[in-house]
């Protein structure tokens, strides 16, 4: 009898070349290679034209359009936070003498956490003098006290973030008719490295 052998399948090789993935580019990684930008009036009308451009119409657009003479200098990162209020506000004690109202402040000043809300106020020691600073942000703050505080105090300054500003002025409990100054904390980064502008719930 012949004898019968099985052929066995040729093993392919494995292609030992990989795919190469792509490197996502991080952030960390793009801002040691640049120096930091002041932040700019345009930045802030990008920035609005992104947010509203797909619900709004091109006339609506436009009317949120702010001219360059609604912007004081940006702080070109040579200034301290004090130093830098001290030449964009520098009749600031008259200013803080004629404020009577509740309700209202007269430098309104925004930023992505308490934390840094804290930090700021902290930093503001020498501009501020003797004037009243309100914290107006939600970590251990409930919105009734704050409300309370602007119907019976008188405040010059608020420090806080976006989102419990907008809370108290649609109710009616934070006036913005006397307010002269609105300062966007642009520049400071976050742990995870984000501007108060990156952060999607701001």
């Amino acid at each position: 009898p012949t004898e019968c052998f099985l052929s066995r399948p040729e093993e392919k090789q494995e292609s030992t070349v990989k795919a190469k993935r792509r490197k996502k580019k991080k952030i960390s990684d793009v801002l040691q290679k640049s120096a930091p930008k002041p932040g700019v009036p345009a930045d802030l009308q990008n920035l609005l034209t992104q947010h509203f451009g797909e619900n709004r119409s091109v006339i609506e657009i436009e009317e949120l359009q702010l001219s360059d003479s609604c912007f004081l200098p940006a702080n070109d990162l040579t200034h301290s936070f004090s130093s830098y209020l001290k030449e964009i506000c520098p009749k600031w004690a008259k200013l803080r003498r004629k404020h009577q109202e509740k309700k209202s402040v007269v430098m309104l000043v925004l930023c992505s956490s308490a934390l840094r809300s804290l930090e700021l106020i902290k930093s503001m020691t020498a501009f501020k003098g003797d004037c009243r600073v309100l914290k107006l942000f939600a970590k251990h703050i409930k919105i009734k006290e704050q409300m309370n505080m602007l119907e019976k105090g008188m405040f010059h300054i608020g420090v806080g973030t976006p989102g419990r500003v907008k809370a108290l002025v649609e109710q009616d409990a934070l006036c913005l008719s006397s307010t002269k100054y609105v300062i966007l904390d642009w520049n400071w980064r976050d742990q995870k490295l984000r501007r108060m502008m990156d952060i999607p719930e701001v």
